[in-house]
This record gives structure tokens, C-alpha cells and sequence, in this order.
């Protein structure tokens, strides 16, 4: 269950933007978040508490945080009352009666047993795509889209340094298998909803009948069962959005930020919370690329770059190879930014059919299709990949600009990637 920290007036952070983007989903809020919880956001805040029967403090505690949840995981949980009906039901919540049915699979219409629980999704995606993306947000964002979609299946790989959950969400029934997963490296959160973003389409279009990026969702469902990782670093984001600020952890990573200070804290920040970047832990030519970070000054636990002290040695890594090796995937996509670039292979290794495919992402997103420079071309999730199984893998550099992409960027980018997205399940 999320925890949230009580906050006032004068809090500014990814708190507050939860905060604000509950209280605009509510009706209480005309204005994007910002992250500033200032008087607007203080006095929309005392508006739903006197509406839902709170006291009409402006300050974001227990109780408050509990009521405006639904508004963040996207749904209610209705309890049947004495002359309810679904109909009745969605035009009380605003929603439509296909999506209460979608959600509760087998309820009958017309025998809803009084006491029982209804799920009532609201009438807007999940995903947000307008406040930085944190740990909580993805948990809050992964109950909701199970909720919503009950033939997502969700499964935990493992833990991060600091214990929490790496979730994996599947949809499909193929035997075809593809893994896509996201945020290896703290700065680059961004790509951790446009996965999300893009299962929450697929997942609706599978549920109407209908199509994604002009392919027949449920062709897809039966030929694929996609794999999918939204946060694998979730640690490292936490920090870098803001999210974790106090504590031994936090401490740490200002101790290690210290000894290299040409690197801006948080911002710069790609490593896990011990400073081990998890996308140079792989067992592929792991000791080239200690040897070149070495030699470019990154020879101990660092912000970015330190390979650690011997391949899958961080928790998040080791999970997403023991993932790997546990399944028969034909196809990997790991989400990166930024440069607008594909790559596709590993050393002159060329997997059948791989830069054939990588063309075909590049046509559909404008993307280029590269080679990896010599000092960041080993020991890489997709070069492991490639390596061990000789199959398609490809790490997408979405986006451009500098690190952290701001969230202003997210539809651009989502545009320009659905068609990869897509086209990786065929």
C-alpha cells in the first residue's frame, strides 16, 4: 500500500504533485501540476475535504491522502447498496457500464448482491502523463491498470537495494514471448510511463476489439505475451525525482556524489542507491567495460558509470537476468534516453532479422539506427542478451535533449515509440 507524507502549504516536491494531479481529476484544481503546494492548491485542497466530510484543514494527512487515492489509482471500490444498478452506478461515477463490466468479470446485472464490492474505474487513462514518475506513482499506476484490466497478470522478480518490489505486468496468451522493460538508469524515469502508457492502450484496444497503431489487438494477444518491467531501478528514481530526500540511504548517495562533483545531484544520478549502474552488470564483456570506466575515472560507487565490483552484484540487475534466463523471450526492448537512437546489435554480433527490424523502428518512429560507442558498448542488458542467445535486442535512446527529460516531453515521445512498442509483438 502507498504511504504518502503529510504535507502543507510551502511543500514543494513530487508529493505535491500527486496532490494536484488528485485534486484536478476530482474537479477541484483548473491547473496543471507544478509540484508547489501554494495557496490555489491549498484552498482546492480545503474544497474536497469539506465535500467529503473531512476537516477543512489544507493539509494533505492520512485521511485526506486516503479519499483522493482513487483519483490516482483510477478507480472506486463500490460497495452495493439497496436499489443500485451498473447503470445507475456508472452515471453516478461518470464512467460507462463497459468498463464496470470489464473490470468485474462474471458480475451479473441483474443480481448485485447487496454488501458486495464493485469495481468502478473513472473516465480517464491511468497513466498520467503530466507529474514526475516515482515509485509510488508506478505502484498506485499498476494497481489501477490490474484493476481496470483483469487479464494483466502482474508478478514480483525481485527487490531493490532498499526492498522494494520490481513488478513485472504480462498481457497475452501466445507462446511467442517478448520483454520490454524500462529505467534502468534513474534519470531517465520518463520511460517508465511510456511503457506503462503504452500497456494501458493495448490493454483497452484488447478489451473493445479494436487496434493499436493500425494492428489488430487481438491478434497480438494471442500470437505475444508481452513482458514487461515499467522501473527497474526504482531506488535510483526515487532520488532522482525527489521522492527520497532523508534517511541512510539518501546520505549515502550525497557521500558518493560528493567524490564526483562535476556531476549534478540528484539530476545526474543514474546509478542504483549504492552508486552500481545496473545497465553495466551484465556478463558481457563486463571486464572491457570496467576497464574503460576505470579508465575514465568512474572506480568506485559513483552517480553513473561504476560497473561494481563484479557483474550482477546489484540486486536489480541480478533479478532481470534471472527473469531473462527463466523464459524464452525472442525479443528484448530495454527503454533508454536520450538521442532518438536504436541499437541493435552487440560487437559484430548480428542476430537473424535483427537490423531488418531495427530498420522498421526506425521508420516508424524517426529514430537512427547505431552502432553503441566503444566506451559504453559492453556489459549492457541487450549486449547480454544478444550475447547468450544470439536473438533479437535492441536498447532504444528515446527522446532528446538532456537527462532528466522533463514530463512535458512524455506525448512527443510516446508518439514517436508507439509504433516500436507495437510493432516488438509481431
Amino acid at each position: 500500500m502507498a504511504v504518502f507524507k503529510t504535507i502543507r502549504r510551502g511543500y514543494t516536491g513530487p508529493e505535491a504533485e500527486l496532490l494536484q494531479l488528485a485534486l484536478l481529476r476530482a474537479g477541484f484544481l483548473l491547473t496543471p501540476p507544478d509540484g508547489i503546494f501554494g495557496r490555489e492548491t491549498e484552498a482546492a485542497l480545503i474544497r474536497f475535504q469539506q465535500m467529503n466530510g473531512l476537516t477543512p484543514d489544507g493539509i494533505a494527512g492520512p485521511q485526506s491522502w486516503a479519499a483522493l487515492t482513487p483519483r490516482l489509482t483510477g478507480y472506486f471500490t463500490h460497495r452495493v447498496r439497496a436499489g443500485d444498478t451498473l447503470f445507475r452506478l456508472a452515471r453516478s461515477y461518470y464512467t460507462s457500464l463497459r468498463a464496470i463490466e470489464l473490470a468485474n468479470p462474471g458480475i451479473d446485472p441483474l443480481q448485485l448482491r447487496i454488501g458486495s464490492s464493485v469495481i468502478i474505474p473513472l473516465p480517464y487513462p491511468v497513466v498520467p502523463d503530466n507529474v514526475s514518475f516515482t515509485p509510488t506513482l508506478l505502484e498506485l499506476v499498476i494497481d489501477g491498470l490490474l484493476k481496470r484490466y483483469p487479464f494483466l497478470r502482474s508478478s514480483v522478480i525481485g527487490q531493490s537495494v532498499m526492498g522494494r518490489d520490481l513488478t513485472v505486468l504480462s498481457i497475452g496468451s501466445g507462446q511467442n514471448e517478448v520483454f520490454y522493460n524500462a529505467a534502468h538508469h534513474a534519470n531517465e524515469w520518463i520511460t517508465s510511463p511510456l511503457l506503462l502508457r503504452f500497456i494501458e492502450e493495448y490493454a483497452k484496444a484488447y478489451a473493445d476489439g479494436g487496434s493499436i497503431f493500425g494492428l489488430r489487438a487481438g491478434e497480438l494477444f494471442a500470437k505475444t505475451t508481452l513482458y514487461a518491467l515499467p522501473m527497474v531501478n526504482p531506488d535510483g528514481v526515487a532520488l532522482v525525482t525527489g521522492e527520497l530526500t532523508c534517511g541512510e540511504y539518501y546520505e549515502g548517495a550525497q557521500r558518493i556524489s560528493s567524490d564526483y562533483p562535476n556531476i549534478p545531484f540528484p539530476s545526474g544520478w543514474k546509478a542504483n542507491i549504492l552508486g552500481v549502474d545496473p545497465n553495466l552488470q551484465y556478463p558481457a564483456g563486463w571486464e572491457n567495460a570496467r576497464r574503460i570506466k576505470f579508465q575514465q575515472g568512474y572506480v568506485s560507487p559513483a552517480p553513473r558509470d561504476y560497473v561494481g565490483r563484479a557483474p550482477l552484484e546489484a540486486p536489480e540487475s541480478r533479478a532481470v537476468y534471472d527473469f531473462t534466463v527463466n523464459h524464452d523471450f525472442s525479443l528484448t526492448i530495454s527503454y533508454h534516453t536520450q538521442g532518438g537512437e536504436i541499437y541493435w546489435r552487440y560487437l559484430d554480433m548480428e542476430p537473424p532479422g535483427a537490423e531488418e527490424t531495427a530498420r522498421e523502428f526506425a521508420s516508424v518512429s524517426g529514430y537512427t539506427v547505431s552502432d553503441a560507442v566503444y566506451g559504453s558498448g559492453y556489459a549492457g542488458y541487450k549486449d547480454w542478451f544478444i550475447d547468450r542467445y544470439f536473438r533479437r535486442g535492441y536498447t532504444i535512446e528515446a527522446g532528446r535533449g538532456q537527462n532528466p527529460l522533463p514530463i512535458s516531453m512524455f506525448n512527443e515521445i510516446y508518439r514517436d515509440n508507439l509504433g516500436i512498442f507495437a510493432l516488438g509483438l509481431t
